[in-house]
């Protein structure tokens, strides 16, 4: 069952080959100043986001290990797709809220957890990792 989503103006629009099952909270400097809060993002493997239409679609490169997609016409944010070489490369983490329709997707993780603002804080138990355990999982080796 394939899902589809996009930015704020419709600029940019994708679909996914299949639902995510879950979706995770992270709580990084660079995810907050980029989202404007908490990001939430469902990991999608490469190769199962396809663009529909992209011709807004703008990209940063925000480490030595990721890319961010956003909308150039309004901005929205989209995605982050790992780049660095390994298990994880093309993996995207698409943002939960471009979804047309994210209902039953649960939060099962939250990362960056030791640069979590005081005042965000969710309900229900779930795995958290910190930023050092994540670096560890995605980034390059030195």
């Amino acid at each position: 069952m394939s899902v589809t989503g996009g930015c704020l103006c419709g600029g940019v629009r994708y679909s996914i080959s299949e639902k995510p099952q879950e979706t995770g909270a992270c709580h990084c400097n660079m995810c907050r100043k980029w989202s404007g809060g908490v990001y939430m993002g469902m990991a999608v493997s490469a190769g199962n986001l396809t663009l529909e239409s992209e011709e807004n679609l703008g990209l940063y490169k925000s480490s030595d290990w990721a890319e961010r997609a956003f909308c150039t016409s309004c901005g929205s944010s989209l995605f982050y797709r790992v780049t660095a070489p390994g298990p994880h490369q093309g993996t995207c983490h698409v943002g939960m809220g471009t979804l047309d329709d994210a209902s039953g997707v649960p939060l099962t993780a939250e990362i960056f957890v030791d640069e979590k603002p005081d005042g965000f804080a969710f309900a229900g138990d779930h795995a958290t990792m910190t930023g050092a355990e994540v670096f560890a999982l995605y980034a390059p080796p030195e």
